[in-house]
């Protein structure tokens, strides 16, 4: 029988007053029975609308079907015919912006809840599933992949799928890229990285960390001396943007990638059983409407400070951030200054950051971006007490890769320059993905990259 409720069956969630304290997951995952009764929301309408705005193409219809059937371990496996890494999808994507914005269901009422159906089969098969990693025979051509995150990992997969010998080359002492050093233990926990991870090693993967491309190794040595065929350059975004105010170098000030860096990939929020400090105040502005804003916002929170503030330049409306992450911000006492913009930061006479100065704002005509420019209200300044501030208004590519390949094409924000079909650079054997190549985006989006150069560096190496 489809259940024909409006609404989606209510996701569990640890109460917003006890998980503003700790760093466990907040949303807790549907039983066997809630994602049965969701499942039958599904009209299994024969267009498949939702699969449309998945960029890695999940059979969505037919996965949730077999939910529907109690088919779980069916429906993962019809999940991993497209997609390397579900647990992480279900958790991360901005499924009200692509599968679920589709859904016929949507056009009166709630879409069905692709995003929770999918985390539950991820989860369902972690526990229960016969984890059979089937390691395909070598076919003998070695692939280089820097960078292992969302676009890396799932282009290696792929490929070592075809047969492939892949290394992938990390920079960090752990891999997963922003999966592991941006978004924090409670929206995804780390076991689940390290799970997804496991099994591409499983398929004959090597990762080898500490690999920085561009120090150690240029791109140039790896199609040489190294032996490899094809490179994919999978670096990410890792660079972070400043606002170039006043008092940005007082202590006490971090980029959003140096704070969730430090909590997240370097557990700080375990200190001292891990010995990375962390300064934090009482009072916290962040500074920023995207999710990156929302994870430092709730992280602050958690760490113990008592008043954080996001000081954001247009409306809610205009906040890139998932209305999710929005609303569990609110009801975890993070307070929204909107319509406001920092114009200086200042500080005690020994260096310390006390004080921001904000100025209000008004939305005038739209911009570049279709979004409607914020302008300055005159006279409207005031200022919030704030020890930690931290700046989230965006990071772009690293320059190392750019810097040490001349014959690579970037454009002046210092992506790699792709053509969007096979994720092909300017330099023969080389392809890139994620946002290395659109500056920072999501990871369903460097996924499908990565998804999308396999294919290419296949055809390639075939043809050669």
């Amino acid at each position: 029988m489809p259940n024909m409720s409006l609404e989606k069956v209510k996701m569990p969630e640890q109460d917003p007053n006890v998980r503003n304290k700790n760093f466990k997951e907040v949303s807790q995952g549907y039983t066997e029975e809630m994602a049965i009764e969701e499942a039958a929301r599904c009209l299994g309408c024969k267009h498949h609308p939702c699969m449309g705005g998945c960029p890695v193409n999940v059979q969505i219809p037919d996965f949730i079907k077999l939910v529907a059937e109690r088919k779980f371990e069916e429906a993962y496996h019809k999940i991993q015919e497209t997609s390397s890494l579900p647990a992480i999808c279900g958790r991360v994507c901005p499924q009200e912006n692509q599968c679920e914005k589709y859904c016929v269901r949507g056009v009166k009422g709630e879409p069905v809840a692709i995003g929770r159906l999918e985390r539950f089969v991820a989860d369902w098969y972690m526990k229960y599933g016969k984890s059979e990693v089937k390691k395909a025979a070598s076919n003998g051509k070695k692939v280089a992949v820097v960078g292992a995150g969302p676009a890396g990992l799932t282009c290696a997969g792929d490929l070592a799928k075809l047969g492939y010998e892949v290394t992938i080359f990390e920079a960090f002492h752990t891999p997963g890229g922003v999966l592991v050093y941006g978004i924090p233990e409670f929206r995804l926990p780390k076991d689940i990285v390290k799970e997804e991870i496991r099994k591409l090693e499983a398929m004959g993967v090597t990762i080898m960390t500490d690999m920085v491309i561009g120090k150690v190794l240029s791109i140039d040595e790896l199609l040489g001396e190294e032996g490899f065929s094809a490179v994919f350059v999978g670096t990410g975004a890792g660079l972070p943007s400043f606002m170039g105010i006043d008092g940005e170098n007082l202590n006490g000030v971090y980029s959003a990638n140096e704070f969730l860096t430090r909590i997240n990939l370097m557990k700080a929020y375990r200190f001292p059983e891990y010995d990375t400090p962390i300064y934090m105040g009482k009072d916290v502005v962040v500074v920023g409407g995207g999710n990156v804003a929302m994870d430092a916002a709730r992280s602050a929170k958690r760490l113990g400070a008592e008043n954080v503030s996001i000081v954001y330049r247009r409306s809610e409306e205009e906040m890139p951030a998932r209305r999710e992450e929005v609303h569990h911000a609110k009801e975890e006492g993070i307070d929204f200054k909107l319509l406001c913009n920092p114009v200086r930061i200042l500080g005690t006479e020994d260096g310390w950051a006390q004080k921001v100065e904000c100025v209000r704002m008004e939305l005038g005509a739209p911009d570049a971006s279709g979004r409607r420019r914020p302008v300055p209200i005159e006279g409207s300044e005031f200022t919030v007490d704030a020890e930690v501030v931290i700046i989230a208004i965006g990071q772009s590519p690293n320059p190392l890769i750019k810097d040490t390949t001349p014959d690579l094409e970037t454009n002046r924000r210092g992506c790699i320059v792709v053509r969007e079909e096979t994720g092909a650079t300017s330099k023969k054997g080389v392809y890139a993905g994620g946002d290395a190549v659109t500056g920072a985006a999501t990871v369903i989006l460097a996924m499908g990259a990565g998804k999308t150069a396999a294919q290419s560096i296949d055809a390639y190496l075939k043809e050669k």
